[in-house]
């Protein structure tokens, strides 16, 4: 309680490290974890966060408790904060996705990131590394938008087996930065000596 708060649950370029100096104690680190991922239900700003620490719960090393101790920091920083729903009268579904390409250094997998809202209102959000290795960054995105395509669609017959029917076309958002690969026109398949 007396450490400076801050602003980010994470470093900007933070460098996972599976070897390190082991802890002594791996019951307190798994059981500070544990209370960060039953603090994500409300807090999806801390999730992605909480998702690294998280992996290292059978062998964390005294770096991983410093990760930890900075999403505390950024906690105490950040009170009051959380999801705040309202009526907003419409019940639009939309969602967002990204994903980071071999953001792991210890694997070198992605990471999917998606959020779905109703009526304005975040419902679900999601943080998961992929099963697979990406070849390129449009690879990981192509999969990331795959997910939160499949989360609305389920949100979309949710709503209607509760009797809210949602004709409207569902919008979904990505930040996919990957290079515009167009196939070639017709001109570039004439035969030599063609004019």
């Amino acid at each position: 309680m007396d450490n400076k708060p801050c602003a980010t649950p994470l470093e900007s370029k933070l460098k996972l490290k599976l070897e390190g100096d082991n802890l002594s104690n791996i019951g307190e680190y798994q059981r500070l974890v544990g209370k960060l991922i039953y603090l994500t239900i409300t807090r999806p700003d801390i999730t992605f966060a909480v998702s690294l620490v998280s992996q290292f719960m059978h062998a964390p090393t005294k770096s991983h408790l410093q990760i930890v101790k900075r999403i505390l920091r950024y906690l105490k920083g950040s009170i009051g904060r959380g999801i705040l729903m309202q009526n907003n009268h419409q019940t639009k579904i939309m969602g967002y996705s990204d994903a980071d390409w071999a953001g792991n250094a210890c694997d070198r997998k992605s990471t999917t990131g998606y959020c779905t809202f109703v009526g304005g209102n975040l419902v679900y959000w999601k943080s998961k590394k992929q099963t697979v290795i990406a070849r390129s960054s449009a690879e990981a995105e192509y999969r990331a938008m795959a997910s939160t395509a499949c989360e609305l669609i389920w949100l979309k017959y949710l709503l209607s087996d509760l009797g809210i029917n949602h004709d409207q076309p569902i919008p979904m958002f990505c930040d996919n930065q990957a290079p515009n690969i167009s196939r070639p026109g017709p001109e570039k398949f004439k035969a030599r000596g063609e004019k």
